[in-house]
């Protein structure tokens, strides 16, 4: 609206513009025209009261017709239509009023013309406010000089100027054309910007209908992403679950010093896949929003000592020291956190470390910075003297699937993902990562977080070493009768083998519906079920189950074994009925303590109340 024009151009284009609304563009065409209708009109007034030696007119209407003029070319130079708005009912209300008092003394019709069309045009072109201040300063004027009249006391010294019937047909002529036109421009202004809106209107229902398409659409990708991640999640993690199980069963199964190594990379290779797989679906979690984080009391130190003891063992096959040092404040102290996303993250830092130093120390210190009477503040630091980061790519490093370089990914492999999940773990519960690296030097990544402290004291850890917990509790397995609900042959085969090793032997149902059946006509102390089958899958077979009328059936402990990647895959579960999972590929030593825990939980003679009714083993 502010648009500069040329001194000599008078044309309309170059005063409006596309980006003004329907009523701008419309005040500006009413000014324009307004201003050249009025030109002409005053210049005729003008001359008539000249011809008729009506001085004071003269120079009322004079000064009008070169106010009109200017204000023409103001507008077509600067086309600030509020500003001129505002000059012209100044100007006009200032002209009737001297023709009121001064030059005629008397209220005519081309004054109340005059003055019906100051309140019009102060209305529509500058809204109700100034609408209301230009009419109170043209009416209260008239109604005084009606009043001052009406007693006679309306006197001065001038001699009202007596106009002929051919200056009053003039302005009455003049006034009524002005008077239609802004009515008539306003009205088509307003019926236009009627349709203006309409059309609007239809566009954003339009927009929304197609709104709606798209968040539909975004909803049932969303799903379709979720079901390709938990069909390929059990596609790859089912046949996993068989390589690093049966690596671990041929480990324990005391083979000759070749197969060892050829195993162990067998085992070194299939869990390194299985971090890729596990990588992908976690940053996805994390991404959704879906991430639940859990709130329960754990030792620090012992966490922080379970998560470096295998790293440990990686760090000294490449030759170099690792150290882990722990506030010795922390030992004693029980915290309220989520240990297993501490785990992912430390783990994820550590792993890093070790990848990308080719000699020299790995550190990790954990410090208490601030012990007050019900929290902590503590400082995570992983320090290495690996291969560094340049400084202008330390903060690309925590995007998704980039790493330092294209020659770094080539070199040392990976997904690029440990360091993105690390910061996302991070900030969803309001803390930084920090990285402080110098290229052929090395790096230290650091966080602080803060943890509520339990009242208990912490007593030291009641756990052995699990395989040899596992092996000297395996005979308080042998009596209870387990089904095993499972589709892939594979996996079966893997069962059997592993389960006996705990002496235990179990019973096969291929299919959720062949599950409800044999719990409907036979005895069992637990199962174990998988959730993708055909037929009838887990989670309809555990709500099958728990509607069974016998207590003693329905209330059979269920764990699923899942190589599903949903994100609400426990809440499915818990729904379902079932007691508790384990993810495929599981650890064995895990499935063991699951199983030991539920067993423990039955009746002193669960085992033994349906001795006489058994299920061979399929």
């Amino acid at each position: 609206m502010s648009k500069k024009v040329h001194f000599f151009d008078f044309s309309t284009k170059r005063i409006l513009s596309n980006d003004l609304s329907i009523l701008d563009s419309d005040r500006l065409r009413l000014l324009y025209y307004g201003l050249v209708l009025s030109f002409f009109t005053l210049f005729i007034l003008l001359a008539d009261v000249l011809y008729q030696h009506h001085t004071i007119l003269s120079i009322i209407i004079g000064v009008l017709f070169v106010a009109s003029a200017m204000l023409f070319k103001f507008l077509t130079y600067k086309p600030r239509w509020t500003v001129i708005s505002h000059l012209i009912l100044i100007v006009g209300t200032l002209a009737n009023l001297a023709n009121i008092f001064i030059a005629i003394q008397n209220v005519n019709v081309v004054t109340v013309e005059a003055i019906i069309m100051i309140l019009l045009f102060s209305f529509y072109m500058l809204g109700q406010r100034f609408g209301l201040i230009y009419s109170l300063v043209n009416i209260i004027p008239v109604v005084t000089l009606f009043i001052l009249q009406y007693n006679n006391d309306y006197i001065i010294d001038l001699k009202p100027e007596i106009v002929d019937e051919s200056t009053t047909i003039i302005g009455v002529f003049a006034s009524f054309i002005l008077i239609i036109f802004i009515h008539s421009h306003f009205y088509s202004a307003f019926i236009r910007t009627i349709k203006e809106l309409k059309e609007t209107s239809d566009k954003q229902s339009g927009l929304n209908v197609e709104f709606e398409k798209a968040i539909e659409k975004a909803q049932k990708s969303g799903e379709a992403k979720s079901d390709f991640l938990s069909t390929m999640s059990h596609e790859i993690r089912t046949p996993l679950n068989a390589v690093i199980g049966m690596s671990d069963l041929l480990i324990t199964g005391n083979p000759r010093a070749d197969q060892v190594e050829n195993l162990e990379v067998l085992k070194f290779s299939a869990g390194n896949l299985l971090s890729i797989v596990n990588d992908v679906l976690d940053f996805n979690k994390i991404e959704s929003g879906k991430l639940i984080f859990e709130n329960i009391k754990f030792n620090l130190v012992e966490l922080m000592q379970n998560i470096c003891g295998g790293q440990m063992m990686t760090a000294q096959t490449k030759g170099l020291l690792f150290k882990l040092d722990v506030d010795n404040t922390l030992s004693k102290k029980m915290v309220f956190g989520d240990p297993t996303r501490i785990t992912q993250i430390v783990f994820n830092l550590v792993s890093n470390a070790i990848k990308f130093t080719a000699e020299g120390n790995i550190l990790v210190r954990v410090t208490c910075i601030e012990d007050r009477n019900n929290r902590v503040n503590v400082s995570f630091s992983v320090k290495d003297t690996g291969i560094g980061i340049e400084q202008d790519r330390l903060d690309m490093i925590f995007e998704p699937f980039i790493q330092e370089s294209i020659s770094t990914t080539r070199q040392y492999g990976g997904t690029g993902l440990g360091l993105a999940i690390v910061k996302r773990l991070l900030e969803l519960q309001g803390f930084k990562i920090k990285a402080i690296s110098k290229p052929g030097v090395g790096s230290e990544f650091s966080f602080n977080m803060e943890f509520p402290v339990s009242i208990e004291v912490y007593a030291g850890s009641t756990h052995h070493n699990q395989p040899q917990w596992i092996a000297e509790n395996s005979e308080t397995l042998s009596a209870i009768r387990m089904l095993i609900v499972e589709d892939n042959p594979v996996n079966v085969i893997l069962m059997k083998k592993l389960l006996s090793k705990w002496n235990i032997v179990p019973s096969i149902a291929e299919n959720g519906e062949r599950a409800v059946e044999l719990v409907q006509y036979g005895n069992f102390d637990i199962i174990l079920m998988d959730l993708q089958m055909p037929v009838m899958n887990g989670f309809d077979a555990a709500i099958e189950i728990r509607k069974m009328s016998n207590p003693q059936k329905s209330d059979i402990p269920i764990i699923a074994l899942t190589a599903s990647a949903l994100f609400d895959i426990r809440e499915r579960v818990q729904e379902s009925g079932m007691n508790d999972y384990v993810s495929k590929p599981f650890k064995p030593n895990e499935l063991f303590e699951k199983i030991q825990t539920l067993v423990a939980k039955l009746p002193a003679a669960a085992t033994l109340k349906y001795s006489d009714s058994p299920v061979t083993p399929q």
